[in-house]
């Protein structure tokens, strides 16, 4: 398999993406993952991503850091996550990426806190789930890019925690706009064999997120790398790894470690 690393956009040194692109590559990584800022910030960020791309930086994909999400309860939040969602995505294509990460929801409810019981049904979170996705799913297959539908931990959503909850989703739709990511730190929580679970999701999978099983970078926990690598390569996995994480020190110090270690070399 041919590793394709991404680094945080936040952790790469530089004023610029040219000179944090630039930083990546010295550190062993191919590009960067943007950060997906809601409120209009990655919006106003179109022109600058555009002339990136332009010049040579590899950018694929951009991660949601928004306020609100597609399976908010509230379904004028819904409304507004899902026409957020849209404008993301166009941002995406405009810096000559791939798609744009995005779980259900984040924070909003988990069934292993209290109250611990939803005030909506899982039948009603499942059609208004798959209702959002054929919306954002259409778009982003009309600009070429793709909706990367995240499982989270279940500490942090109540809907879609597993690579075969997502599945579904993905199977549902059935769209070239929607696909899944597989993140390695939320795995390490709700997957009981993180080998299978990738060989079962196999071509779904059209990304993956980096973190130990501490949330820091790959290394400095204690997850079976090689697993999931061996897993990844059985299913003929070709896309990009990109960091999700906290690092355990300087970007310069880290990074290259991590190179090395996914590369196996």
């Amino acid at each position: 398999m041919a590793i394709r690393l991404a680094a945080q956009e936040s952790t790469c040194e530089g004023d610029t993406l040219e000179e944090k692109f630039a930083f990546a590559r010295s550190v062993g990584f191919d590009g960067i993952e943007l950060s997906g800022r809601g409120d209009g910030v990655f919006l106003s960020r179109v022109d600058e991503l555009h002339a990136a791309c332009a010049a040579g930086v590899e950018m694929p994909s951009a991660v949601a850091h928004v306020d609100t999400f597609i399976g908010d309860f509230d379904p004028e939040v819904r409304r507004a996550a899902i026409d957020e969602l849209k404008d993301l995505l166009g941002v995406v294509a405009a810096a000559g990426g791939n798609g744009f990460v995005t779980p259900h929801a984040f924070g909003l409810f988990s069934r292993h806190l209290p109250p611990f019981q939803p005030p909506r049904s899982d039948e009603e979170s499942r059609r208004q789930l798959l209702e959002a996705l054929d919306e954002v799913a259409a778009h982003a297959a009309g600009l070429g890019v793709v909706v990367y539908l995240e499982p989270l931990n279940r500490f942090e959503d109540f809907v879609v925690n597993t690579l075969a909850d997502a599945s579904f989703y993905i199977d549902e739709i059935a769209s070239p706009g929607l696909a899944l990511v597989a993140d390695t730190w939320h795995m390490s929580i709700e997957e009981s064999d993180i080998g299978a679970a990738i060989r079962a999701a196999g071509d779904r999978i059209q990304h993956v997120q980096l973190g130990d099983s501490n949330r820091l970078e790959p290394g400095a926990g204690h997850y079976d790398w090689d697993e999931t690598l061996d897993a990844l390569d059985d299913i003929g996995y070709d896309g990009w790894l990109a960091m999700e994480c906290g690092l355990s020190g300087p970007a310069r110090d880290v990074l290259p470690r991590v190179a090395r270690l996914l590369r196996r070399e």
